[in-house]
């Protein structure tokens, strides 16, 4: 059976309406909220402070540690509250994701901790928190080579297409997922993972899609910045 058209109308290769903003919760050192369609992300990160217990310090560099959580109100079906394999999983995706655009070594012994909760969720949940994630670290003004965006390429019936909804993933012929987060400017892929199935060509289209789909995504995350600053000089 062919997917002709998408539920919400948009073109295969579209992302759901973006919108970002930073420096949304004073206290952090830096925050961002990210909004993908229905899935609203917010970070806020922590640091560098001085790391505890003190056997994980590094003498060389800072360690870098990410909390993940999917609110219990962000869903219509029933969440327990608080962490979940699932969660403790992102957590860690998001780290490896993020690290290698950054430079710690100015922070050693000590730790950078970000926060990602979902206030809402309508699928691409990690790739949300990985855009927030990203524009808090560099609100905080942790130093960056570049940006993570992120995205997720998913195949349904024998269409790929970017940034599923979570009516596409219930799809009744089963929906494949590939979320991707990438540096755009160096080309750097430093997320992706497959649940389900696509041959080598209907990954490479996807890989495509998701590097057109992430560039479309970065100027969003340095619009947020710019005009936070831009504010700042009013």
């Amino acid at each position: 059976m062919t997917y002709s058209k998408r539920f919400d109308g948009r073109k295969f290769d579209e992302v759901r309406e973006l919108e970002a903003k930073v420096g949304i919760i004073k206290r952090a050192a830096g925050s961002a909220m990210f909004r993908m369609g229905k899935t609203v992300a917010i970070a806020a990160v922590y640091g560098p402070r001085e790391l505890f217990p003190s056997f994980l310090q590094d003498p060389k560099k800072g360690k870098l540690k990410c909390i993940y959580d999917l609110l219990s109100f962000s869903v219509t079906e029933r969440k327990r509250p608080g962490p979940s394999r699932r969660s403790t999983e992102i957590s860690m995706v998001t780290v490896d994701a993020l690290e290698p655009v950054l430079d710690l070594s100015k922070f050693a012994y000590t730790g950078i901790d970000i926060y990602v909760y979902i206030t809402q969720a309508d699928a691409g949940t990690r790739t949300a928190g990985i855009n927030a994630a990203s524009l808090a670290l560099a609100d905080a003004g942790i130093p960056m080579k570049d940006l993570i965006s992120s995205v997720a390429v998913g195949k349904i019936s024998d269409k790929i297409c970017v940034d599923l909804t979570k009516e596409e993933e219930d799809h009744p012929e089963g929906a494949t997922d590939l979320p991707v987060a990438m540096g755009t400017r160096t080309g750097q892929v430093t997320l992706l993972q497959m649940d389900g199935n696509m041959s080598q060509e209907e990954i490479k289209e996807a890989l495509k899609m998701a590097k057109k789909a992430c560039e479309g995504i970065k100027e969003v995350q340095v619009k947020a910045l710019k005009d936070k600053y831009k504010e700042a000089l009013k």
